[in-house]
This record gives C-alpha cells, structure tokens and sequence, in this order.
C-alpha cells in the first residue's frame, strides 16, 4: 500500500482530533491529501500557475492558524477547507482590485500561463469558453463536482446553498452547456 492510499483511508476529522491534541505531524498527512485538489480548484479559478501556488499556500496557512477551531458538527473539513481556499482568492482580487466582480473571478487574468501549460490549448479554449457563459455560480458548482469531483453535500457547504439547490444548478449548467454544444455543432454542419 502506498503513503497516497494511507492518506486517503485516514479519516480526516481523526487526523483533525490528533493535531488538535498535539501531533502536529497530522497536518502533513492533511496536507498532503488535499494540496493538489485546493491547488487545481484555485487554479481554475485564477488562470494562473504562481498565484494559484501563492494562494494555495495561503490557504494551507491559514488552514494551520485555524485549525485549532475547525468543529465537526458543522461541517466537513474538506468544505471547511474550501471555503478557505474560496475566500482567499476572493480576499486576493479584492485586493488587486483589478476586477470590478469578485464573484466573477474567472475572467481576472489573460491566462497567457495557462495556455503555456495546457498541452492541448484549443480543446481548453472551447472548455474556457463555455464556462465563460456560465454564471459565477454555476461556474463554481460545476467545477467543484466536477474537477474537484466533490460530492453535491460537499458542495452545498462550500458555496452556502441547499444540495438539492446545488444539484438543480449543474444540472441547468450541463444542460446550457449541452445546449451551446449542439447548437456549435448545428452551425458547423448545416450553418451559412
């Protein structure tokens, strides 16, 4: 069995507990569990390969710090730490004041880095614009269940809505989306 599987067969609120109580090695093992999704969430969010690693460090800082005060009973901790990662990229464009809508957060950056990291930049761009069209919300929503693969009660605790709310949003999502594709490939084949 590989470190990775361990981590994932850990339970999260036990590893929680253990730091609380003085193992502060525990926070490695959290760590090391979910950097890559927070990382890619913000990402996804930022457009761009140093301020995603910036603010992924962030929010595992600030993770650490509150750590001490994460409760169980409301919420799970991966939430807990979305919401984190979450509020640390809107503190971050709220400070660069480079964008008049925090909530839409997808349009901030020209993605220059992105596309150089991106080994297929076209299929990206058809994906960056469909998502474009989204609502912030929806946008958020169908990120998290899809690129962070986040359960729908997950979800729900992140962004502050019902799950039922959150599964009726990405459905309506995916079905704009489904929309946009059919229509695109009409007017490819039979358009003027």
């Amino acid at each position: 069995m590989t470190q990775d599987s361990v981590v994932e067969i850990i339970d999260d609120v036990e590893l929680v507990a253990s730091f609380q109580t003085g193992k502060t090695e525990d926070f490695g093992l959290l760590y090391d569990k979910y950097v890559h999704k927070i990382y890619d969430y913000i990402y996804f969010k930022t457009h761009h390969r140093e301020i995603a690693e910036d603010l992924c460090s962030k929010t595992f800082l600030k993770c650490l710090e509150k750590l001490g005060t994460y409760q169980p009973s409301k919420g799970s901790f991966s939430s807990w730490l979305y919401r984190i990662a979450t509020n640390t990229v809107i503190d971050h464009y709220r400070t660069q004041k480079s964008h008049a809508n925090i909530e839409d957060a997808w349009d901030l950056v020209s993605g220059e880095d992105l596309l150089k990291d991106v080994e297929n930049k076209d299929k990206f761009a058809e994906v960056e614009k469909l998502l474009k069209q989204l609502k912030p919300d929806q946008r958020d929503i169908v990120m998290l269940r899809i690129w962070s693969g986040l359960s729908y009660c997950e979800i729900a605790e992140i962004v502050g809505k019902s799950e039922d709310n959150c599964k009726m949003i990405f459905s309506r999502a995916v079905g704009s989306l489904r929309s946009e594709l059919v229509l695109a490939f009409l007017l490819l084949f039979f358009g003027k």
